[in-house]
């Protein structure tokens, strides 16, 4: 695998979500997702799984759930821990981690690239992204997107990749 990247949105204080739902509703961003992860595997932990109503087309999904009898409610794989889910995309040129906050921590060290959309805004969470060390990250590409009829919140694409 050539490529290993983190895709997160998060609020000025690293939020990601509450009670397994989305703090915001940043219709650019969902299209800069599915852009972007479109024709990849995606990794992610099972509440993330549970927090999609359906499959995501044209995604081929992996779920991390240390329950060796889980099972989810769509077809998909599961694996018991991130170096499994690795382990089945080792042939991919790109594979993407879309979270949970525990995933996100994991892979931080082993992830090649980090795609974040940083929202300019305080946010009630229960689930947070790890800090970005800039000592090991280096930011690449920043794409601001302010606030319009659509957008609640003034948001800024992110693209790190590692030093």
């Amino acid at each position: 695998m050539n490529q290993l990247i983190i895709i997160a949105a998060a609020g000025e204080n690293n939020e990601l979500g509450i009670n397994n739902d989305l703090p915001w509703h940043l219709p650019d961003d969902f299209k800069r997702f599915k852009q972007l992860t479109s024709g990849h595997k995606i990794i992610m932990g099972r509440k993330t799984l549970e927090s999609f109503p359906k499959a995501l087309p044209n995604r081929g999904h992996i779920a991390i759930t240390r329950d060796k009898k889980y099972v989810p409610k769509f077809p998909c794989s599961i694996v018991n821990s991130l170096q499994e889910a690795i382990d089945l995309v080792k042939d991919n040129p790109v594979a993407y981690i879309i979270g949970g906050g525990e995933i996100y921590k994991q892979a931080m060290e082993i992830a090649t690239h980090i795609e974040l959309t940083r929202i300019h805004g305080t946010f009630n969470a229960d689930t947070f992204f790890p800090e970005i060390d800039t000592e090991k990250w280096e930011m690449i590409k920043e794409v601001f997107h302010p606030r319009d009829e659509k957008h609640a919140f003034n948001f800024t694409y992110q693209t790190f990749t590692r030093k």
